[in-house]
């Protein structure tokens, strides 16, 4: 691996086999193929201290965060907790975020719309009210909006100005592994840990038929924009020979990494642009085929030509009031024939706009007022999460995906649905270490960390000093901490619920186990009652028609079973699907593995077909 951890087993691995680390021994290489692994060995060099020292310096950091403020949070809260440089700060951004959110007003607006038309044509547009009597236009109730609306009535709605102009919408650069967990993320679903674990696999390499083993990407943990001049160039020739040469850039595109990016690495990108995704689907599962077409196209579509469009904003007047339209249509599709980036919010307002004139008076088919409320800031998802992590300068490529496994495992975070929320105990944890160690999660000093532990990297610090200083004030914290906390304790609050328990009568709260939630009594002691938490699932039992749960194992394995089990015993490791089974009407089960195929569970039926992309897949 030619990264940090790549140079410090390196080292080890030197050192343990009596080899001078100052002579070429340490060969890197950035992609398993033929030609990737030739030009490593052509190449051999030193072994670099200063890599090895920066891992080291992190280690050691991490290590220190976590051997000291874990065991404070098991005596003031509970065993089984930990913190740490990265996941602290990640657990506090989600916390801040939930505040923002619960303390938000939502202020009511309104705005005033219109759809039109012109003479030319009868296709409706619509247009916005954007200003009165020039100045920005801002109804704030009912009466306002009324108002607009009365003047409106007998006025004329004409063209007063129309901006047209050829706009240029670049491609995206190629995948970092930040971007890469965060366009899986939005366009496959798929969380950080599974975006990892899929692309382990395409780099480390897959059994292709009639080429044997081979690594179908370059190296996943990387936040380089960087590409090398033999995968442009190949890049150009494909594109030119799929497209043709109008969507070849005259010159080959070039990214600028961010500043603090390891620039020895490529970009992710197919490290053989020949091998077509679609060509070797058979020989990859269906994560790997979905997330190997995503880095081909997108690393492809970088290396293309710009799209253009033909912009049109349009001023139309009605009395003392603006409207305006805004619309394009594409001039040349460029990259966009291959791929287009996902946002979490697509915002670009699109469509023609039918030809129109200055000066012309357009007919009018509505005009309404109409009520908004101001929203609060949405809760994180993971893609994000990932990238205000990078935007603030905490944590490194290799760090996000096992953040978000530690958060979530650790119960401090939960998902609801595809966002990210606070439990009562990432709450607890989180006040406390911003109450006693506010350094540690605070993003600023975070960043200011990497940077110094980057520097170390770059040659420019002493991995012994960065921690010499970090060291001398934390150890002072923790120790005034454990003064101000002594004898004391902090409490998770439980969650309520309209559950009865079944022995006392009093409520049934949500409590959280080492082992994660559960039910239980809210007059423990005196009862001590306790539930699992059932989770319903797809579908029904294909044995006696009673709901399906989704369970889990002592060892924690996720399981599928009847909400009757004690009695019925049916139980799967299979998943259920929302499909029925066109031969009995039984719910249709996606097997684990590979190909995961649908099949029909009911004794003596025997159906089964292949799974389309995506139904049933438990995102974990």
């Amino acid at each position: 691996d030619p990264d940090r951890e790549g140079e410090a087993i390196s080292w080890h691995l030197a050192h343990v086999l009596g080899l001078d680390g100052n002579k070429p021994i340490r060969v890197t290489f950035s992609e398993i193929t033929k030609t990737g692994i030739q030009n490593g060995m052509a190449a051999p060099r030193s072994i670099d201290m200063d890599l090895v020292n920066a891992q080291q310096a992190r280690r050691i950091l991490d290590r220190i965060v976590g051997y000291k403020l874990s065991p404070f949070l098991w005596k003031k809260v509970r065993r089984g907790l930990s913190a740490g440089r990265v996941q602290s700060v990640a657990v506090r951004l989600i916390v801040d975020r939930e505040n923002e959110i619960k303390a938000f007003e939502s202020q009511e607006y309104w705005t005033v719309d219109a759809k039109l038309h012109g003479s030319a044509s009868r296709k409706q547009f619509p247009s916005k009210l954007t200003e009165i009597n020039g100045k920005k236009a801002e109804l704030k109730t009912k009466e306002e909006a009324d108002k607009i609306l009365e003047h409106l009535k007998d006025k004329d709605f004409v063209v007063s100005a129309i901006k047209k102009s050829v706009r240029k919408k670049q491609p995206a650069p190629p995948f970092t592994t930040s971007t890469l967990q965060q366009e899986a993320s939005r366009r496959l679903s798929f969380n950080a840990r599974r975006t990892m674990k899929t692309a382990q696999e395409l780099y480390e390499g897959i059994e292709i038929e009639g080429r044997g083993a081979v690594g179908l990407i370059t190296y996943m943990r990387t936040d380089s924009l960087r590409i090398s001049a033999e995968a442009q160039q190949a890049a150009a020739e494909m594109i030119r020979a799929k497209f043709g040469d109008e969507y070849v850039p005259a010159k080959p595109r070039v990214y600028k990494s961010r500043n603090n990016a390891q620039d020895a690495h490529e970009a992710i990108r197919p490290s053989t642009i020949d091998i077509l995704p679609d060509e070797i689907k058979q020989s990859l599962t269906s994560d790997q085929y979905k997330l190997y077409k995503l880095i081909w196209e997108r690393f492809m579509a970088s290396q293309m030509e710009n799209a253009l469009l033909d912009s049109a904003a349009i001023d139309i007047t009605a009395g003392d009031c603006l409207f305006k339209t805004t619309g394009f249509t594409v001039k040349f599709d460029g990259f966009t024939r291959l791929y287009e980036e996902t946002t979490d919010s697509n915002s670009e307002e699109g469509g023609a706009i039918p030809k129109l004139t200055q000066g012309e008076k357009l007919s009018v088919v509505s005009v309404l007022g109409n009520q908004h409320f101001t929203q609060p800031p949405p809760r994180y998802t993971e893609a994000s999460l990932i990238k205000a992590l990078e935007e603030n300068g905490i944590g490194r490529p290799s760090t996000y995906a096992p953040t978000i496994t530690t958060i979530l495992d650790r119960h401090y975070v939960e998902r609801e649905q595809k966002q990210l929320k606070p439990t009562p105990l990432g709450d607890v944890i989180t006040d406390l270490l911003k109450d006693h160690f506010e350094n540690i999660v605070d993003t600023k000093f975070t960043a200011q960390m990497e940077g110094n532990l980057d520097k170390v990297e770059e040659g420019k610090s002493e991995w012994y000093e960065v921690l010499k200083d970090f060291y001398g004030d934390f150890a002072a914290t923790l120790e005034k901490a454990e003064q101000d906390m002594e004898g004391k304790r902090v409490k998770v609050p439980n969650e309520p619920t309209d559950i009865i328990c079944e022995k006392c009568g009093k409520h049934m709260v949500i409590k959280i186990g080492p082992y994660g939630k559960f039910l239980g009594c809210e007059g423990f002691p005196e009862c001590k009652n306790t539930k699992k938490i059932v989770n319903e699932t797809e579908g029904k039992c294909p044995k006696c028609g009673k709901k399906m749960l989704a369970r889990k194992s002592k060892k924690g394995k996720p399981f599928f079973g009847c909400e009757d089990y004690q009695n019925c015993g049916f139980m799967t490791w299979d998943t259920p699907v929302s499909d029925i089974c066109p031969q009995c009407g039984s719910t249709l089960f996606k097997k684990a593995g590979r190909k995961g195929r649908l099949y029909c569970a009911k004794e003596g039926c025997g159906y089964e077909a292949e799974a389309d992309s995506g139904k049933g897949e438990n995102d974990g």
